[in-house]
């Protein structure tokens, strides 16, 4: 499921992000299938001050091992989180998540609008404080119709 700032765009918000946020589902076969498309795209580990080197399996049970990982890949940076900050994770995201027609037939689901904001309040970062406040005037901005 798309969350952090892609979702804000998708949603109607004007923010600009440099990586694609996911949350991911923890079940075995989900996480064989987000190993496998990670690979296909020759994602490695981006973490600051780790040598790019470092042995890293990619794979389900790696996966499972964790929570959340960053990557960069032929395609740009993703994060995959399984509990974003201030949810319970997919099945709580998915309770409200809408799907969104991206064009050429992809269609993903996208967390809701007072979702992504709870996770923003959780996070506390700096950037997100000014999100945070583009995604609740675009909230009362639809509230309002």
């Amino acid at each position: 499921m798309v969350i952090g700032g892609y979702a804000a765009g998708i949603l109607g918000a004007p923010i600009v992000t440099n990586d694609l946020d996911i949350c991911y589902q923890r079940e075995p076969e989900n996480l064989q299938r987000l190993a496998a498309a990670l690979q296909e795209m020759r994602a490695t580990l981006r973490v600051a001050g780790v040598d790019d080197e470092l042995p890293f399996l990619l794979d389900a049970r790696t996966l499972a091992a964790g929570d959340s990982f960053t990557f960069t890949t032929d395609l740009g940076d993703v994060d995959i989180l399984a509990t974003p900050l201030g949810t319970g994770g997919f099945r709580d995201l998915d309770a409200k998540a809408a799907d969104y027609d991206l064009g050429d037939g992809l269609v993903v689901p996208v967390c809701d609008l007072d979702d992504l904001i709870r996770m923003k309040e959780a996070s506390a970062r700096p950037k997100d404080e000014a999100h945070l406040h583009v995604l609740t005037v675009l909230r009362d901005m639809l509230n309002e119709g």
